[in-house]
């Protein structure tokens, strides 16, 4: 018995998260059938009530019983949203209420007919995206659908009805749900019950019964919707063998590739390539290959091109425009990249000899490629609903006017070069006319160029001259070649053309990105970062940028670019509002709240959505072509990766100073709680001692009692100290007041307030008699000597002098301290003047770490700096280096005033 496979960690990752999703998200299901009347809405109310009876709060959004008497009892019991009113037309269309069901958010919705196509002015065009904003929302929901209403089965439907359908669901949407239910009934039970006036209204029955109606259509219909279902099944029977570690081991994945190139059948060809996809349970790309020759087809025509592809991406599949020279060659490249096993094409519509000449694709493909080719038959599509096409923009008529002048010069060139050149010669000038129309102006002109110039040619030049009739037949040979050759010349230079403008527009945008890209890099803020995001993008789309961020609540708010895109209104900012919350492209150009201005774009970061790019495109880039949405899908992503890049910067500059301040807490709690304990215990059990025993202790006990008390007080006064001069340095209140000042005096000072704690202790002082006054805060600097005193006082060998010395070279004063000892560890040269740091020589000293970093504090308020360092011999040493500026005051050793009038 083979045993089953041990699943990988990323598997057992990528399980556990799935599992953890799907716990999360809102249920979705769908009662399924494979037409109208066989009881989908009675099932999906039926299980309503039994949801109700075990206490789930169920509200119906909407539901349509058709006048259908059973199912309209069901809906008693069951609460209601009232419906929408939505003006169109000169009439009110009650639709469903999606704010209404929001703001109500009950646990479970039922919500009829899935594929249901939503009227003019609703914030999404099709039901089922408003079912998806429920799900977002966390709201479970039960719908209905028909079989027939499956996207990829469209084509399918009509050729067996002979009807086409006109709203449709993506496959997609059908993959989401977390159950479809079949809701069966045999075709003649079907044709019973319709016969019976329980799936239409009296006046409708015959008509569907000669239509749509039809046994055979009922049986056909039935079982792709027995076969939909088992694919599903089909389906998680697998993910279950997967998720099980039962699977079979297949040495490669299929893959299929799907070529659309003619706008006529790619609708036809994307909904095969799906059921085909869905069939191998296979991963599938919908390419598009772009050549030069296709820069000079119809606008409308390279953005159906671009609606097929947003249609393929519906369906679920993976969508990419390549370009090339070859559409075989960019094929084959990506097929290899992708490790595609199968190719997908539809059937060439052009004439047979002409792909005999030139050979056809598919066979192409066939001979140099490894995939398996299929070629299936295409139809042309009657209707066109994947994307509105574009306005054609009007000829110029400044370039066709510019023919005129190109042809007369070429004619004055001709009759001043007639007497030396044969009229061969003569015809090559009007073809210098056709290249500069076509240069200058276009294919056009340059087509009417060589007609003008065939005529004038004609006119002027062939005998009998000044008419045109043609003496010699020969001439209408050349008439013809000429024609042929100027009509090829300026074709081929007007394609030059417009490569070269669509190269210098790649090369603008590239460059621009390239810049976009380095800017944003270098920009550390984000206001930088917005504000170069908002110029760059505007520069390459030509056209009003603004960014919109979150605030506190969630509210997204303009941070840079232009804020009058959202001057007209509030709703130009509800639609940028709903494409952050629900992180899908809105507004202009698709197919949610498209009555928008702008185009708003989710700035998608690697968690979550960061904020919106609205775009808002005039002239000629108004309508969005390929090249156009992936610019501003690119620019978009871009952006958002910087934005999140810096506000995961923040973030970590954010923890970094919380585990900074969490460190300096617990080190504060942890020394502050032991050096705070010591001398209290120490006092409290010398008091007690004083308090318990007042006679029987001698004098001399009675009075080291006291002086520990003393001792312990001081001790504890000190710490405190310590730490009110920590807070005040950190939080800038420390004021330095300079004075010309005598290191003797000072050093003086510092050792006679330690002369209790070093009792013994030998200092060796080295201050020159010379030494200058120094501009310093003496009270303050004493506690840096003090300090550094204690330090080495601590630290250093008992037995050997602490020594104290200081000088002063040109314009700075250093001052030092040094001792005999262990000395500092490797490492600890700067960490040593950190809060709370105590290297291992502290280990059971007490103190609170806070004494050097104070000392430092004290020096950087000075604008000087600190220095520690091992000694050679043993021994730490701690150099003080401090500014002098200025000179001090000139003292007079003279008596003044009275003084010397009464010596005199």
């Amino acid at each position: 018995m083979t045993e089953p496979a041990r699943p990988t960690p990323e598997e057992f990752l990528a399980r556990a998260r799935a599992e953890e999703e799907r716990l999360r998200r809102a249920k979705f299901k769908i009662f399924f059938g494979a037409c109208a009347g066989v009881g989908k809405t009675y099932a999906m109310l039926v299980e309503a009530h039994e949801r109700k009876r075990a206490g789930t709060d169920v509200v119906v959004g909407l539901v349509e019983t058709h006048g259908r008497r059973e199912t309209e009892l069901l809906l008693d019991g069951l609460e209601a949203i009232p419906r929408a009113d939505l003006p169109y037309r000169g009439t009110v269309v009650r639709e469903f209420d999606l704010d209404a069901a929001l703001a109500r958010r009950p646990a479970l919705l039922l919500l009829d007919e899935l594929a249901h196509t939503n009227a003019p002015g609703s914030r999404h065009r099709k039901r089922w995206q408003d079912i998806e904003e429920l799900l977002a929302a966390g709201i479970d929901v039960y719908t209905t659908l028909n079989v027939q209403h499956v996207e990829s089965l469209l084509d399918v439907v009509r050729d067996i009805t002979g009807i086409p359908i006109r709203e449709s669901v993506p496959d997609s949407v059908l993959d989401r749900a977390d159950e479809v239910e079949l809701v069966d009934l045999p075709p003649d039970d079907l044709l019973q019950r319709l016969h019976e006036g329980k799936v239409y209204v009296a006046g409708e029955i015959e008509s569907a019964r000669a239509n749509f109606f039809r046994k055979g259509n009922l049986i056909a219909l039935r079982e792709l919707a027995l076969r939909q279902t088992a694919q599903r099944v089909d389906a998680q029977m697998e993910t279950y063998r997967l998720t099980e570690g039962i699977r079979k081991p297949w040495s490669v994945r299929e893959r299929i590739l799907v070529c659309v190139g003619d706008p006529a059948t790619g609708v036809r060809l994307v909904r095969a390539a799906r059921r085909l996809a869905g069939a191998l349970r296979a991963d599938w790309i919908v390419v598009h290959v772009e050549t030069p020759g296709q820069l000079l087809e119809s606008r409308s025509d390279r953005d159906y091109i671009v609606g097929i592809l947003d249609f393929a991406f519906e369906l679920g599949a993976e969508t990419s425009v390549l370009t090339g020279l070859r559409v075989s060659d960019e094929l084959l490249a990506f097929a290899s990249a992708r490790n595609v096993s199968r190719i997908v094409l539809g059937e060439s519509r052009g004439p047979r000899w002409l792909e005999r000449v030139r050979g056809s694709l598919a066979q192409d493909l066939i001979r140099r490629g490894r995939a398996d080719v299929w070629v299936i038959r295409g139809e042309e599509e009657t209707e066109r609903s994947a994307r509105p096409p574009a306005p054609i923009p009007a000829p110029s008529w400044r370039g066709y006017g510019g023919a005129l002048p190109i042809v007369a010069l070429c004619t004055l060139a001709a009759a001043a070069l007639s007497r030396h050149f044969d009229l061969s010669n003569l015809a090559m000038l009007y073809l210098v006319g056709v290249v500069v129309a076509a240069t200058a102006f276009g294919r056009g002109p340059a087509i009417l160029t060589s007609f003008l110039g065939v005529v004038a040619f004609d006119f002027f030049f062939v005998p009998p001259r000044y008419t045109f009739s043609v003496s010699d037949s020969q001439y209408l040979v050349t008439f013809s070649v000429m024609l042929l050759v100027a009509i090829v010349i300026g074709t081929l230079t007007a394609r030059l053309r417009e490569q070269l403008r669509a190269a210098r527009q790649d090369q603008r945008r590239t460059a621009a990105l390239n810049r976009m890209s380095q800017e944003l890099v270098a920009r550390g803020s984000l206001r930088d970062i917005l504000g170069v995001a908002v110029d760059r993008i505007a520069e390459i789309l030509e056209a009003g940028v603004a960014i919109l961020l979150p605030d506190a609540g969630d509210r997204i708010a303009v941070h840079a670019g232009d804020g009058a895109l959202f001057g007209g209104g509030e709703h130009e900012r509800a639609v940028a509002q709903w494409t952050y919350q629900h992180g899908k492209e809105a507004g202009r150009g698709t197919g949610t709240l498209s009555g928008a201005r702008a185009l708003h774009v989710p700035l998608a970061g690697s968690t979550r959505v960061l904020g919106v790019l609205s775009v808002r495109l005039s002239g000629s880039a108004a309508h969005r072509d390929a090249d156009l949405t992936r610019t501003i899908q690119i620019l978009a992503g871009q952006t958002a990766l910087a934005v999140e890049r810096c506000v995961m910067a923040e973030s970590a500059e954010k923890a970094r100073s919380e585990a900074e301040a969490e460190r300096a807490r617990s080190a504060l709690l942890g020394s502050v709680s032991h050096d705070l304990r010591t001398p209290l215990a120490a006092i409290t059990g010398a008091a007690t001692s004083l308090l318990e025993d007042q006679q029987g202790l001698p004098e001399e006990s009675r009075r080291q009692l006291a002086e520990s008390i003393v001792e312990e007080a001081r001790r504890l006064n000190r710490l405190i100290a310590d730490l009110l001069e920590m807070t005040r340095l950190e939080s800038g209140a420390l004021s330095v007041r300079k004075e010309w000042s005598s290191i003797e005096e000072i050093v003086g000072a510092a050792l006679t307030g330690l002369e209790s704690t070093f009792g013994d202790r030998p200092v060796r002082v080295e201050i020159p008699d010379d030494l200058p006054l120094v501009p310093l805060d003496e009270v303050l600097f004493e506690q840096v000597v003090r300090n550094l005193l204690e330090n080495a006082n601590k630290y250093g060998d008992p037995s050997l002098p602490i020594e104290v010395a200081a000088s002063a070279t040109g314009n700075e004063f250093r001052f030092s301290v040094a001792d005999r000892g262990p000395g500092l560890a490797a490492g600890d040269e700067t960490r040593v003047f950190e809060k709370f740091y105590r290297g291992a020589a502290g280990t059971g000293r007490p103190g609170a770490g806070l004494g050097l970093s104070i000392c430092r504090g004290i020096v950087e308020a000075h604008q000087g700096r600190i220095t520690a360092s091992n000694r050679p011999g043993g021994g730490a040493e701690f150099v003080v280096w401090l500014p002098i500026e200025g000179r001090p005051p000139r003292v007079s050793s003279e008596p003044e005033g009275d003084e010397k009038g009464a010596g005199a």
